[in-house]
């Protein structure tokens, strides 16, 4: 199965405050407080007054992303970055290969990147998504990397995020269904056998 990811990730309240009168901005949850906002054709539209651009042949070091970030784009995601760091995040992989790059801004500038990585060799800290996620305040916890500690991991494309969102999902969800199902599992186990139903099927 492979993932699809092209998104901002911010504060989950400055991404509130800056998308609130948007039609088209949908927040996912993320773990520590961040949400997520798939850049979608129509929101990309919405924000610039224009259609996305893509890049032409595959993302390179000299081109880290498919979504062209335009001057409107990019200054747009600069100037929210004056309430708190921004960061845009693109991955793509299929059949265990792929690519991934990201962004950074703060303070209304760019302050970190863009860096492109479809090697992926070095440690995790220095994935452009993990490395991009520790500037903008990911904290450690107890899962692998920032990458999954903020549950990037949860949803595969830009249409899992949007119904994520949408629903009102949080970060969590799959893992409370997990300990929902473990637990009846568990119950299961410890109640006594039930005698079988009256009826020619139920008798011995």
């Amino acid at each position: 199965m492979g993932y699809q990811l092209s998104a901002v990730v911010a504060d989950v309240e400055l991404l509130r405050e800056q998308t609130a009168d948007l039609d088209h901005a949908v927040l996912a949850a993320l773990r520590q407080d961040f949400a997520l906002l798939p850049l979608t054709p129509q929101l990309v539209e919405e924000l610039t007054g224009a259609l996305p651009d893509y890049a032409v042949g595959e993302p390179s070091v000299e081109q880290p992303f498919d979504l062209v970030l335009s001057p409107a784009l990019a200054g747009l995601l600069a100037r929210w970055s004056r309430r708190g760091p921004v960061a845009y995040l693109e991955a793509e992989f299929s059949g265990g290969l792929g690519r991934q790059a990201a962004m950074v801004w703060l303070g209304g500038e760019a302050y970190w990147g863009p860096h492109f990585d479809d090697v992926l060799d070095s440690p995790r800290e220095r994935w452009p998504l993990n490395a991009a996620l520790v500037r903008i305040g990911a904290e450690p916890g107890r899962w692998i990397d920032p990458f999954a500690e903020l549950g990037l991991h949860l949803e595969r494309n830009t249409a899992g995020w949007l119904a994520h969102g949408r629903r009102g999902l949080s970060a969590d969800y799959w893992d409370d269904l997990a300990e929902e199902w473990e637990n009846r599992q568990s119950a299961d186990r410890q109640q006594p056998e039930r005698p079988g139903p009256v009826g020619d099927w139920g008798i011995p």
